[in-house]
């Protein structure tokens, strides 16, 4: 089995369907060349029946980038493959992604239909797109809360109607991991031509699970996993491409790689957070403010001493220029006198020990101190 982890970027879909984060087709074209630039494999770049606007930030972001897998989203209606093959017409290497619901849940309350029905739906839809691009991926919506057998049916007839990946998203992000995990070795286990098509994870956030299920299904053998920058998407969000890429990156034991420039992903998350107008929240993994900062004082001085301590990637590795010693109240002389340093001041012990009792009040005072109220702190001990 390859040790190679497709990247499928969801961004410009799934992650655009968030309330306020719409995207103009201009604005899309520069976030599909910053993708490009970090090195995903696919973008899916919209869902064109939904809208004319979508249709054409498909077909302009099919001829400004030429590297990574052009997707258009589809459901399995004559319809919506007929729009999304049109809008690829100009890509490099078009995908069409259809699919249908597989829990008795959708089939029963949202297509009021049969498992049988389902499944002759999902085989015409694949061989109908079949007749548009080569390369035909299918999702089986709600996995999460399919039917283990009746999974393994229907993946089996896909890919036996020539789908080229099948998707197993957990698109309630319902699954604990071990569950999501199981799931992805039923389906190796017991999909006879399994071997004939890579399959795919696209797991939602709901219960802050999606990138631990994400590992799970990729060590079961998945080798796609679908993700947003930042994690961005519907309700709770997506999984994070951040957060899959360097846990890949960290547990090198996995054996496991992608194609992701891990330098370029801190200013794509930037990028990401300023177009769509989505803040990124401080303590967010990989690319929040605080994820390479330290301001407790046992941390600081363990990560002064040695940056292994309490890191364990490189910020440089992601795109940060470096760790952050925040001062606050919390902190302890070692970091104090690192500061002074930096600035240019050097004390011996019971000058920094005097000056750690300022220090204190100042902070206690104004929550994070910084270099100026360090300066002015150097001033008044000097005159005293």
């Amino acid at each position: 089995m390859s040790q190679r982890v497709q990247i499928f970027d969801t961004t410009l879909r799934d992650g655009e369907q968030v309330p306020g984060s719409q995207l103009t087709t201009e604005e899309k074209i520069i976030v599909a060349r910053q993708l490009e630039k970090l090195g995903v494999d696919v973008i899916e770049a919209g869902f064109p029946v939904s809208s004319p606007g979508d249709f054409r930030s498909v077909v302009e972001i099919s001829k400004a980038v030429r590297e990574p897998i052009i997707c258009a989203l589809s459901r399995a209606v004559v319809g919506d493959i007929d729009a999304a093959a049109e809008a690829l017409q100009y890509a490099q290497r078009g995908r069409i992604h259809t699919g249908i619901g597989s829990s008795d849940i959708h089939i029963q309350h949202k297509f009021n239909t049969t498992r049988e029905k389902i499944i002759e739906r999902a085989v015409s839809a694949t061989k109908y797109a079949r007749t548009k691009v080569e390369d035909v991926e299918f999702y089986c919506e709600d996995a999460g809360r399919a039917d283990l057998v009746f999974l393994a049916q229907l993946v089996e007839a896909v890919i036996g109607a020539g789908a080229t990946v099948v998707n197993i998203p957990d698109t309630t992000g319902y699954c604990l991991p071990d569950e999501y995990g199981g799931k992805i070795r039923y389906i190796f286990e017991n999909v006879k031509n399994v071997h004939k098509a890579t399959i795919s994870i696209h797991c939602h956030n709901d219960l802050g699970l999606a990138t631990a299920n994400s590992i799970a299904g990729i060590t079961q053998g998945a080798r796609q996993v679908e993700v947003t920058i930042n994690g961005i998407g519907e309700r709770a969000g997506n999984t994070s491409l951040e957060e899959v890429v360097m846990a890949l990156n960290v547990h090198k034991e996995l054996g496991l790689e992608t194609g992701v420039n891990t330098q370029y992903i801190y200013p794509t998350s930037q990028l990401v957070s300023k177009m769509m107008r989505m803040q990124v929240q401080a303590n967010k993994a990989i690319v929040g403010r605080n994820a390479f900062a330290h301001s407790s004082g046992i941390h600081q001085d363990g990560f002064l001493k040695n940056n292994l301590n309490y890191e364990i990637m490189n910020p440089h590795d992601v795109g940060v220029d470096k760790s952050d010693i925040v001062l606050t109240a919390r902190s302890g002389r070692h970091a104090l006198k690192h500061r002074l340093e930096l600035l240019g001041f050097s004390y011996d012990k019971p000058a920094v020990d005097e000056l750690y009792t300022r220090f204190l009040e100042v902070a206690d005072l104004k929550k994070e101190v910084n270099d100026a109220d360090l300066v002015e702190l150097t001033r008044a001990f000097a005159t005293v």
